[in-house]
């Protein structure tokens, strides 16, 4: 039997930990490695920001899917909730998933200063625990820290130094009272940007959502306005790309963030930059020790659905080495992706940002372990498409339907009240 290491106890180390111990002939109960007090990764909520605030959720914070679409394959949200979730509500979901599945005497908290390191045959981890420095062995490595925690993208932008007003990334924003009678300007535009932009919009004076995209098509509160992007910063405002000048009394950076991994040690051959990590098969199995595997990478995706078929997969080839291929078709295939992504005019540095790719994604993974019906269904993938349409038209008003799913065609979804 296999002994796995799980990094980060957020939904995606949950998924990787509950399927390992529905595996015990094959695995060991795994050790899920958490660095927060408590379990649920960015749905743990917390109104102050700590030294090392994993989360990103502010304080009425509602989800951009519906319940329906975004539970775990075999563990549905509970039907008296409404389709569009309090994060609290989540929060509440994955502990009971914890329980359900008894995953929490596995989870190990509050570690410190993690380091995984190794060679082609195991893995160590050498750590901080409960004021004592553990060394442990492990025949495998599962990364599941998120793609939103340690690295916070900040553009060098002109002036910034100069400017006079509140500067914060999103990432820290928690509730909108701080901004009360302000004009405020965000750089971005997108989802979470929005979001950010119609929270703070009851209490501030101006808002302006500054992007290079295509217009915003839905109605906006009546005092959010889109502008260009930022070209400098002024002492009390920003200077944009079309040569105006806007007066702000803060700026909130809505730029992302950079993958990174502070506890993997030098020998584990991980290379990030600009927003890609490598060298990755299948954007989650380090080609050249497969043991090394990423759950929860990809961005713009159903994430829940999505991290329980990684996991499936990852398994399967811990078990199995045989499934995966040898080094060099990985690299071809990895050559390939990146060539027609090139071809389509998507930035290399956009490369897991699968969008539209995660339905073929998931179903050659289902594919790949001889289960293609554990993929999701045509139903999900249809209602998914058609919330982020109503989103696109109507973003103040498309939380306001509930939604149930019917049948596994294109058409098995409605919406059951508004």
């Amino acid at each position: 039997r296999l002994r796995v290491a799980v990094v980060g106890a957020g939904a995606a180390g949950l998924c990787v930990a509950r399927h390992l111990l529905a595996r015990p002939h094959d695995f060991h109960a795994p050790c899920v490695w958490e660095l927060d007090s408590a379990a649920g990764g960015t749905w743990v909520y917390k109104q102050q920001r700590a030294e090392a605030n994993l989360s990103s959720i502010y304080r009425d914070l509602r989800t951009n899917l519906p319940k329906e679409v975004m539970a775990f394959p075999d563990f549905p949200f509970d039907k008296s909730l409404p389709s569009f979730l309090h994060h609290s509500d989540v929060r509440a979901y994955l502990d009971k998933y914890i329980d359900h599945f008894h995953i929490r005497p596995h989870i190990k908290a509050k570690v410190l200063n993690q380091m995984f390191g190794g060679t082609p045959v195991f893995w160590r981890v050498v750590c901080l625990a409960d004021g004592e420095v553990v060394t442990e062995r492990y025949d495998s490595v599962i990364v599941c820290n998120g793609h939103d925690i340690f690295q916070t993208v900040l553009p060098d932008i002109p002036g910034l130094a100069d400017f006079k007003g509140q500067v914060l990334h999103s990432h820290d924003y928690r509730s909108r009272e701080r901004f009360a009678g302000q004009a405020v300007a965000l750089l971005g535009a997108g989802n979470s940007e929005q979001d950010l932009a119609v929270d703070v919009s009851p209490v501030a004076r101006d808002i302006r959502i500054c992007h290079r995209r295509a217009p915003l098509r839905s109605r906006l509160p009546d005092n959010v306005r889109q502008a260009p992007s930022v070209r400098s910063f002024t002492e009390r405002g920003v200077l944009l790309a079309d040569g105006s000048e806007r007066a702000a009394d803060a700026f909130v950076f809505c730029t992302g963030y950079e993958y990174a991994f502070p506890f993997l040690a030098p020998e584990a051959r991980v290379s990030v930059g600009d927003r890609r990590v490598s060298p990755l098969y299948k954007h989650m199995i380090h080609a050249a020790t497969p043991t090394l595997v990423f759950v929860g990478l990809c961005k713009l995706v159903n994430p829940f659905a999505f991290f329980d078929c990684q996991a499936r997969y990852a398994l399967a080839t811990l078990r199995d080495p045989a499934l995966l291929p040898p080094r060099p078709e990985m690299d071809a295939e990895v050559r390939r992706e990146l060539e027609a992504q090139r071809a389509a005019g998507v930035p290399e540095r956009d490369c897991h940002l699968l969008g539209d790719r995660q339905w073929a994604y998931m179903a050659e993974l289902a594919r790949l372990l001889g289960t293609p019906e554990a993929a999701p269904s045509a139903a999900v993938r249809a209602l998914f498409d058609a919330v982020r349409a109503h989103r696109e038209a109507n973003l103040l008003a498309y939380r306001s339907l509930n939604y149930g799913i019917t049948g596994d065609g294109e058409d098995g979804w409605c919406v059951v009240d508004s």
